[in-house]
């Protein structure tokens, strides 16, 4: 029952995580006119889209309602990335601030996965490491915008 549980917050946790890039994504391409920087963006944009459809599709199967991040958080995000972008709204910086969510995507993946790894199911494991492979993708990407 423990591992149920286990396997259901990781879920979770690996669905708002996407989600949070998400919006970060959405309010950052509302920020910027770079053709370069946009595109990057939509890619990882349609990216992590997929990963949430199919971490989606596992949860409805076993029958978990997902939780997305509230609109209060959603706010907040939005306001700190127009504030942030206020006074420069660079291909640098927008690389540096998506850098920065991403590496704290990356650390909270890997936290779960050695507290929760053993845990949960083979299905779960693969999805946080399909996560977590885009994330080290798109690492990888933004560190070429700098």
């Amino acid at each position: 029952m423990e591992d149920k549980k286990i396997n259901e917050e990781t879920l979770n946790k690996i669905y708002r995580n996407a989600h949070i890039a998400l919006q970060s994504i959405s309010d950052l391409l509302e920020e910027t006119d770079d053709e370069k920087m946009k595109a990057e963006l939509k890619d990882q944009y349609d990216g992590y889209e997929k990963i949430i459809g199919e971490i989606s599709s596992y949860m409805a199967e076993l029958k978990i309602e997902p939780k997305d991040i509230n609109a209060l958080k959603k706010g907040f995000m939005r306001s700190a990335i127009k504030l942030k972008t206020l006074a420069d709204n660079s291909r640098t910086h927008l690389a540096d601030m998506m850098l920065q969510g991403t590496i704290m995507g990356i650390t909270e993946l890997y936290t779960t996965m050695r507290s929760n790894g053993e845990s949960v199911t083979e299905e779960t494991r693969a999805l946080v490491q399909k996560l977590l492979d885009f994330e080290e993708e798109c690492e990888s990407k933004l560190k070429s915008l700098l």
